[in-house]
């Protein structure tokens, strides 16, 4: 079972900073501006033999007709609901504001744990500060004064915390589990994707490109299989980042692509496969991860019965050597295909995973040899003996023969594209080696 703890509070009193310093890791996004944390943000944690799940979010405003404001709301009342422990940080160097009055008032139903934590304490005159929250009546606990930025105080608040927790946890409940990731320009549609996956606002949705800043991150279940789907900020060419914050959010992404084991790179349909979409599948090749194409917004197209396979068909062209890679035409606000896409990434997980026995992978590939055999090399012969899948994460085949230096570039094509054809590896990049017998 998860143990659960719930960062909440007004914008900018430095919630994804302790977030980051209770998971040990700079997750989220860190910035002086309001309002940089939009949606709910989950990492782990640990203390004392205790592991716990935190979910950093969005500052909480009220009165404010912002689209975002009000996206952000939402997502903050879920994280409260999801929570055991709640951690309302406010701010020393402000003090009470009104905005925390009101914020109290939400949270005042709740009979869940409360802790208020007056953040920016950074020496005893500031922490002598902190008192001033009791006013707020919402909680039975003391009011800990803490500077997340250096982690002061933070100790003596998750000894507190931690007493709520009737079970260790889990250290990592993420380890094992298969992890998809969502990548793309900004605005093709990736957080309506997953939003309309899970039947739920998990990402903030608006027309504005730019929405999502931080990799979301949300289990997902399919054919009884656990699956880790990641959301992350739309990818745009590195000329056109100009604020920090876009630049952290980019970075984030690139992160989620390394950490992911199949990377759904999602296309707007109105727009075809542009150079930023080739260069992140050729970043997903070059990691060594799963690899689909996911063609969004197809209700907004106008076509007949040849348009798909001809649209298709110039993609796979643009792709040139990498055509074994799955491409799917969906629409996410018509729910068109959304479950064959998901469906899809499955596949391409199990097929990344897929062993093929050497007595079976000999008796397939040795014939294929057999019928093309190499070309000969100065008048050397060269003899392919024995052929076996290496223990790795990703598809790699070791081919012993006499002379490994003299095999060239397009018989190695040769052997890569058997492989494909005799076991299935759509989607997955297939490495081909040569070893000494």
């Amino acid at each position: 079972m998860a143990n659960i703890v719930a960062i909440v509070g007004r914008p900018n009193v430095g919630k994804s900073t302790l977030f980051n310093r209770l998971v040990e890791e700079r997750k989220a996004i860190e910035d002086n501006m309001s309002g940089v944390t939009r949606d709910r943000h989950y990492g782990h944690a640990q203390w004392s033999g205790k592991f716990f799940s935190v979910i950093d979010t969005g500052g909480y405003v009220t009165g404010s007709d912002d689209v975002f404001e009000a996206e952000i709301r939402k997502q903050v009342k879920l994280a409260v609901e999801e929570a055991d422990v709640i951690l309302f940080v406010v701010d020393c160097l402000d003090g009470l504001t009104d905005l925390d009055m009101e914020f109290a008032n939400e949270l005042r139903s709740t009979t869940k744990p409360l802790y208020i934590v007056a953040n920016k304490a950074d020496n005893r005159e500031k922490a002598m500060m902190a008192h001033e929250f009791y006013s707020l009546g919402i909680s039975d606990f003391d009011v800990y004064p803490i500077a997340s930025a250096s982690g002061s105080g933070t100790g003596e608040l998750l000894d507190e915390v931690i007493k709520h927790f009737e079970h260790e946890g889990i250290e990592d409940p993420d380890a094992d589990t298969p992890k998809i990731s969502i990548l793309g320009r900004p605005n093709v549609g990736k957080s309506s994707f997953l939003n309309a996956l899970l039947g739920q606002e998990r990402s903030i949705v608006t027309d504005e490109a730019g929405t999502t800043r931080d990799a979301i991150h949300t289990r997902y279940k399919l054919f009884g299989q656990d699956f880790i789907i990641t959301d992350t900020a739309g990818i745009r060419k590195k000329a056109k980042v100009k604020e920090d914050i876009e630049f952290y959010s980019v970075m984030r992404s690139l992160r989620t692509l390394e950490e992911s084991d199949v990377v759904i790179v999602m296309v707007d349909a109105t727009r075809g496969l542009e150079a930023q979409d080739i260069n992140l599948i050729a970043l997903a090749i070059k990691n060594n991860k799963g690899v689909m194409i996911m063609v969004n917004k197809w209700d907004l197209i106008e076509k007949d019965h040849k348009t798909m396979d001809k649209i298709k068909v110039q993609m796979i062209e643009r792709l040139g050597e990498h055509k074994w890679i799955p491409i799917i035409f969906t629409s996410v606000t018509e729910k068109q295909r959304i479950m064959q896409a998901i469906e899809l990434a499955v596949k391409v997980f199990e097929n990344k995973t897929r062993r093929v026995t050497t007595s079976k992978l000999n008796d397939v590939m040795l014939h294929e040899i057999e019928k093309y055999p190499p070309p000969a090399w100065k008048g050397k012969y060269i003899k392919i003996k024995y052929v076996t899948q290496l223990p790795t994460k990703n598809p790699v085949f070791a081919f012993f023969c006499n002379l490994p230096q003299y095999i060239k570039e397009p018989y190695t094509r040769y052997l890569e594209n058997r492989v494909r054809e005799n076991f299935d590896f759509e989607g997955v990049p297939v490495k081909i080696v040569y070893k000494n017998k």
